[in-house]
């Protein structure tokens, strides 16, 4: 009796004080589950791991070119109206002819290490890039909002719309369906967009009276690293 006494006047106190806590929010000690990548907010670009690749296509018998580069520094916010970041691109790492980069934009064969560096240094050069006057190019991203429509594997994706400042020349630019990716605790982000070099003051490769030249339309791709 004595038992039974003390069950029913410990039992309603009990039951009173879980109810408390689930009123006021005791902390749980369970681990939560990782966001999804739509869910997060971008960070820092990671330089050592992010790259920007270049198809530079040909007129009559020129040749192409796949170039690689790296970014120098950059922060992002993902589905951000206004102020969602900037892309600083390192000109002084661009290389052409990389395996790497023949690979992204889908050339075969491989390129000789002279001629990379002959490539390399014609591109990075006074009359094309001129990298020494010019070391960096600069993505200022206005706006970041996600797409309606996600990728066929479910990834969400993103457009950002912004200016691209190269060679003290700026002008809009839309980069549409921006894959965003969730992996080991970062995001990847993967997108495309073309630019044409005479609107940044670059004139096109040519010689031998135009027989062999490029075009005047790049396509540059964007492999970006981003630490949430």
């Amino acid at each position: 009796m004595k038992t039974r006494f003390i069950e029913r006047r410990w039992l309603p106190a009990f039951v009173g004080t879980v109810l408390i806590a689930a009123l006021v929010g005791i902390p749980s000690v369970a681990c939560a589950a990782e966001p999804a990548a739509d869910a997060l907010s971008a960070g820092d670009i990671d330089p050592g791991q992010s790259r920007i690749y270049v198809h530079v296509g040909k007129r009559r018998l020129g040749h192409e070119h796949g170039v690689e580069g790296k970014v120098k520094s950059g922060h992002l916010v993902l589905d951000a109206s206004a102020d969602a970041g900037e892309i600083v691109f390192d000109m002084k790492s661009f290389k052409a002819d990389t395996d790497a980069a023949r690979k992204y934009v889908g050339l075969e064969g491989t390129t000789d290490a002279d001629e990379q560096k002959d490539v390399t240094a014609t591109m990075t050069g006074k009359g094309v890039l001129n990298v020494a006057g010019h070391p960096t190019a600069t993505f200022s991203v206005e706006s970041s909002e996600r797409l309606p429509a996600d990728t066929k594997d479910g990834q969400p994706q993103y457009e950002l719309v912004g200016e691209f400042l190269l060679r003290c020349n700026k002008h809009p630019l839309k980069i549409v369906a921006v894959t965003v990716e969730s992996k080991d605790g970062r995001l990847q982000l993967t997108g495309d967009f073309t630019i044409k070099q005479t609107e940044y003051g670059i004139k096109p490769y040519s010689t031998f009276g135009g027989i062999v030249a490029v075009k005047d339309e790049l396509k540059i791709y964007g492999d970006l690293w981003v630490q949430r």
